[in-house]
């Protein structure tokens, strides 16, 4: 006959404020945008995070955004690891929000990265195909997990170029699970080089992050039907990365 009271606190609201952050449009409509979102940017606000991130950005340079995604996250339809660069779509209204997340979901987009990992694979190209869930001990991290809580995770990659421990690949992903190409990597025994969580902890180069850039991006255009592909340039990170590697 215990007698309990709870007490729940209102839900403190985030207020997301424009921030002229640099950032390189790569294409832009009435529709959507295209960004070359940089290296070491998060992506929306969040725990520790909650300025200067790629939201804030957005709402800087654009002059509409969706909301179908929340307030946290306006015109953010899929998102990238604060440390690997690349190519990403934004929504500038509700209806392409929904369309292109249809995309995703239906696996129709084209998503290309290129990364550069330890050691030499062997085949020139090949598929990964294993489960991704939650660590069992680590609930930070995910892995390769067969259990009834995995999900089907499969990653084509194929090798670009070989050097002396290291080699150079591009990804095309299926699916797109959180961390894919890191766990897949590793998983495969190359991980790629500078992510210490799923890598080495002690990183032979300061490359502040995993060196993967997402450098290619086709979709079906929510409003005109028509398909679109966009192919970025290496940011200077990578490249100079893989110069340094060739000398060595």
């Amino acid at each position: 006959n215990d007698s309990i009271k709870i007490y729940i606190p209102k839900e403190q609201g985030i207020d997301i404020l424009e921030e002229n952050i640099p950032l390189e449009i790569v294409y832009e409509d009435y529709d959507i945008g295209i960004i070359d979102k940089p290296k070491g940017l998060v992506v929306h606000p969040g725990p520790g995070n909650q300025a200067g991130t790629l939201a804030n950005a957005l709402l800087y340079h654009f002059d509409s955004l969706s909301d179908y995604g929340g307030e946290l996250r306006p015109g953010i339809v899929h998102r990238l690891d604060k440390d690997t660069s690349g190519l990403m779509v934004i929504a500038k209204n509700n209806t392409a929000h929904q369309r292109l997340s249809e995309e995703f979901k239906q696996r129709r987009v084209e998503r290309i990265y290129w990364a550069l990992v330890e050691r030499n694979i062997k085949n020139d190209s090949g598929t990964i195909d294993a489960p991704i869930s939650r660590h069992p001990t680590n609930r930070k991290k995910m892995a390769v997990v067969e259990s009834s809580s995995s999900r089907i995770a499969i990653t084509h990659y194929r090798v670009l170029n070989r050097f002396a421990g290291y080699t150079l690949v591009e990804l095309r992903l299926e699916t797109g699970r959180t961390h894919q190409i890191r766990v897949h990597m590793s998983y495969f025994g190359n991980p790629v080089v500078g992510d210490s969580v799923y890598g080495s902890r002690r990183q032979k180069f300061n490359t502040h992050g995993q060196v993967l850039h997402a450098k290619g991006l086709g979709f079906i255009h929510p409003k005109t039907r028509e398909y679109m592909k966009f192919e970025g340039q290496l940011p200077r990170y990578f490249s100079e990365l893989i110069k340094i590697i060739k000398s060595s």
